[in-house]
């Protein structure tokens, strides 16, 4: 049979090299190619954009680099399917630039337009608010989670945000979530201290950072988990967050102290993942960098103990 006509291709553990030939583009029938746990290196081909029939790809566990190819395989592909390649970049549900422009005096990034803008713009607005229910969500906070933990464990060297909020998260007209804004992002040197000036919100800036000027990935830890209670409630969650930081008063929240009210009260399934959510929080605000869990931990948890896709 000929390859050409092939539907199915699992390469992984064959213990393949070098670059992953453009001459793949002749498998139009192709929909599923797995070249995982491997040696490939170099550029993903951008022949893949032209594989329209591809729907799924694993490319984990190799050492690619470079940009993600825009083709609906690779921009759909999960974290896992990614993994494993420190140079690449592009995915993770950051916002990528299509177009640099450069002046005399100026340098401008074109980015895509997204249509629903910013969460924050969605939740300030009652008929937009009502319109992103409880699966919607929480879809949006494993989004971001997947995001963070790309760029904090997948990157090299890794990507701190620090300035991540709901202004920053713009959502796409199929209410996926893409972090935006890296203007005060920060490579992580694993070789030093990393002390740096201060940048970020205040209502999501890590406490220590009032009294310390060392940037680490638990500063994104503790912002996000204040994005993720405030996806919940609908408004900044200020007043929870100090009940959660504090053992005497956090075992008296009540769920629906913490739910959006503009949404009907949610049903079984979904109000469990939403324990989750909270449960998450109280450990990612702790006073302790060292005590909260990494976005990778995050990440890993919101896949496995939650029921949405």
């Amino acid at each position: 049979m000929s390859l050409i006509h092939l539907s199915v291709l699992d390469l992984s553990y064959n213990s393949l090299s070098g670059e992953i030939p453009s001459e793949i583009i002749k498998m139009q029938s192709l929909e599923d190619l797995n070249l995982s746990h491997n040696y490939l290196s170099g550029f993903i081909p951008t022949t893949f954009e032209q594989m329209h029939g591809l729907l799924h790809v694993d490319v984990s566990y190799n050492e690619l680099q470079g940009p993600i190819p825009n083709s609906k395989a690779f921009v759909q592909a999960t974290m896992e399917d990614l993994r494993g390649n420190k140079g690449l970049c592009g995915n993770g549900r950051g916002l990528q630039p299509f177009k640099h422009i450069s002046k005399r005096r100026h340098s401008l990034l074109v980015y895509e337009y997204l249509e629903c803008g910013s969460l924050r713009t969605i939740m300030e607005n009652e008929e937009a608010a009502k319109e992103l229910d409880w699966p919607k969500r929480l879809n949006i906070v494993k989004g971001v989670a997947h995001a963070l933990s790309y760029m904090h464990h997948d990157c090299s060297p890794p990507i701190i945000h620090r300035d991540i909020k709901s202004s920053n998260i713009l959502i796409d007209s199929q209410h996926e979530a893409h972090v935006s804004d890296f203007g005060t992002a920060k490579l992580l040197d694993l070789n030093s201290s990393n002390w740096t000036s201060f940048a970020g919100t205040y209502g999501y800036i890590t406490p220590e950072l009032a009294y310390t000027m060392k940037v680490s990935e638990k500063c994104d830890v503790y912002s996000f988990e204040v994005l993720s209670l405030e996806v919940i409630e609908g408004k900044h969650p200020g007043d929870t967050i100090s009940s959660l930081s504090s053992p005497s008063t956090k075992e008296n929240i009540h769920q629906k102290d913490v739910l959006d009210p503009r949404l009907p009260f949610p049903e079984r399934r979904i109000l469990d993942d939403l324990v989750v959510v909270v449960n998450l929080a109280t450990e990612c605000l702790n006073a302790d960098p060292q005590s909260r869990p990494t976005m990778l931990i995050i990440s890993q948890v919101l896949s496995s103990k939650t029921s949405w896709s």
